[in-house]
């Protein structure tokens, strides 16, 4: 993609790391209805493409994302198919199969928020700010919002954000479990850097399973969860991966993960 696209893509092949930024920075990166199409097909294309083992999803010119552009082009559809259109890019986010890193600068606000709390991991610097803007806006949650801040910060703590819509700092954020991370603005990139770097030398197959397992796990009870477990180690143990892995174990040596099969064939 070139610099004038609202969506910029790089992609690190020989460490698997693809970012992705949001390129709206006159509008505080505020996403309009083509800006919410390219991404939703960035993600799409990342979860078809084994040569990614990693994300990053940050914002351009010092802030994340503010949200919805509220003020661009809506197009002819009815409201209701736009929502669909927006929450298809959420869920293309939340079911990626690699693991995504939001890296946070400025404020993360609105459906910006939820796109940050989508990923699996927030590295902010001390300056992001985070709100669930929508009450002062006439609206209610959304891209998600009803669902992950139960999960990471508790019904009362996740009710006062969303009822309130206070706007909350980068510290307070991590305190509540909204972010993992707090880094120094001068370390940010290469913190966040080394983070995707990791999660991309990491076995993907193994990693992917993991995170499903995860995102499922409120829904399900222990004999599920386990049943669960056990099919994905039984998948597991078929990989190249744990091969090298035991290997390297025995050999006091770091795996060079592959997401192969024992038969060399690609993943998937």
């Amino acid at each position: 993609m070139t610099d004038e696209s609202t969506l910029l893509s790089e992609h690190d092949k020989a460490g698997g790391v693809l970012t992705l930024t949001i390129n709206r920075p006159h509008r505080k990166n505020a996403i309009d209805l083509p800006t919410w199409g390219l991404l939703r097909a960035a993600l799409t294309d990342a979860a078809d493409n084994p040569d990614v083992r990693a994300l990053v999803l940050t914002g351009a010119g010092g802030d994340f994302c503010s949200g919805a552009d509220l003020g661009a082009d809506r197009g002819p559809d009815h409201p209701l198919e736009r929502m669909r259109k927006i929450n298809q890019t959420g869920i293309a986010l939340h079911e990626l199969p690699v693991p995504s890193v939001a890296k946070v600068t400025g404020v993360a606000v609105g459906a910006g928020a939820n796109l940050a709390l989508g990923c699996d991991l927030v590295v902010a610097t001390p300056k992001a700010r985070f709100s669930q803007i929508f009450a002062k806006r006439g609206l209610s949650l959304d891209l998600g919002g009803s669902y992950v801040l139960p999960r990471l910060v508790g019904m009362q703590q996740a009710k006062r954000l969303a009822l309130l819509a206070e706007m909350v700092g980068a510290q307070e954020a991590k305190e509540l479990g909204l972010v993992t991370w707090v880094v120094p603005e001068d370390e940010v990139d290469e913190f966040t850097a080394d983070v995707a770097r990791r999660l991309a030398a990491a076995p993907p197959v193994a990693l992917a399973q993991t995170k499903a397992m995860l995102n499922a796990s409120f829904g399900r009870t222990i004999r599920e969860a386990l049943d669960a477990e056990a099919t994905a180690q039984t998948v597991n143990f078929g990989t190249e991966d744990a091969k090298l892995a035991f290997q390297a174990f025995a050999d006091k040596t770091e795996p060079d993960f592959t997401g192969r099969w024992m038969d060399g064939s690609p993943k998937g």
